[in-house]
């Protein structure tokens, strides 16, 4: 349901679970940015945020901010606005060396204090992604999404376009109950069925994904 700000565009909620949301402070763009709240033991976490009227309120009906979570080199966002108006530190894997305007801590292993594993996606030049997974909530920036250009038509989660001739091995073999995303809405029906189809239609469903991806930046 899409949520309201005082004079601005709110945001729109999705993928709401026991552990926490998701939400979209521009519903209606084409990327579909995606952020996500983590209830966890160590508190709330942040994930990618993108500020918006009313993310704070959200948040709390989740428990106390304890920090923001940077998954990928380029998905600041408003990782350091949202963390300085918290107090909290901006934590980043230790392989994402990108400076943000706000307290870091990096991480390796497991999100501090949770049981949120820290999976590396890829490490290349430009491109440094991490996920995070618990054994039921698999979280990823950008390496996989449900936004139109990321699948083909018979896709309900699809590998970035970028990567559809290399899928991340990273994400193989996991059985996740939901998938969140940075880019488009999560998955939380048969998810583990819907990544193990994206990783093994990758390749074969490029062609389409290419023409799609393209067609929508015209």
């Amino acid at each position: 349901m899409p949520i309201r700000g005082d004079d601005t565009d709110g945001y729109e909620e999705a993928d709401r679970f026991d552990g926490g949301t998701t939400w979209l402070a521009h519903p209606d763009e084409a990327m579909q940015r995606a952020s996500h709240v983590l209830a966890t033991d160590a508190g709330v976490f942040l994930v990618d945020p993108l500020d918006a009227p009313g993310i704070d309120e959200l948040a709390a009906e989740f428990g106390e901010v304890a920090g923001v979570v940077l998954l990928l080199d380029r998905h600041e966002r408003d990782a350091a606005t949202v963390a300085r108006r918290h107090d909290v530190p901006v934590y980043r894997p230790s392989f994402i060396t990108r400076d943000v305007d706000a307290p870091t801590e990096s991480f390796r292993g497991t999100l501090p204090g949770t049981d949120y594993r820290l999976l590396r996606v890829l490490d290349a030049p430009g491109w440094h992604e991490g996920a995070l997974f618990d054994g039921e909530t698999l979280v990823v920036a950008e390496a996989v999404g449900t936004a139109d250009y990321f699948c083909a038509p018979d896709e309900r989660l699809g590998v970035h376009p970028m990567l559809r001739m290399t899928p991340p091995s990273a994400l193989r073999g996991l059985r996740p109950e939901r998938v969140l995303v940075g880019h488009g809405r999560g998955v939380d029906e048969a998810a583990a069925d819907a990544l193990r189809y994206a990783l093994e239609r990758s390749r074969r469903n490029a062609p389409g994904v290419f023409l799609r991806a393209l067609s929508s930046l015209v």
